[in-house]
């Protein structure tokens, strides 16, 4: 009966641990990030908008947001906390700066899967 037991609080242990080692799941820049920059970014950031002509910033394409802006890189591959896009989008720029401007703040899961994107290396896929 001892046997029974220690193995039911083995296999309860493993399983509760299973979810802390689960892979992450791939973030697609095409699939997941594309369309959050498309419906609350590219009013404003694309060709011939006021985003695009004040920053230089043109988020219609990935070659566009990993240009970044006039000021420097918004992403770094890697890091979501150092990518002046989270800074930005996450509320902890100077309010003239926080995106998108003057509108309601990105989701937090559309700012959790930016981040993640990010984390695992912003690539174009």
């Amino acid at each position: 009966m001892t046997k029974i037991r220690t193995l039911a609080a083995a296999a309860l242990a493993v399983a509760l641990a299973a979810p802390a080692f689960a892979k992450e799941e791939p973030v697609s820049y095409s699939e997941d990030v594309s369309p959050i920059l498309q419906i609350r970014c590219l009013a404003c950031h694309q060709p011939g908008q006021e985003g695009t002509e004040k920053s230089g910033l043109d988020l219609s394409t990935y070659d566009g947001l990993m240009k970044g802006t006039k000021h420097g890189a918004m992403i770094v591959p890697g890091d979501p906390v150092t990518s002046n896009l989270m800074v930005l989008i996450d509320g902890k720029a100077d309010k003239s700066l926080q995106m998108p401007h003057g509108k309601k703040k990105l989701s937090s899961c559309d700012r959790d899967m930016i981040r993640k994107w990010i984390k695992q290396g912003a690539k174009n896929n």
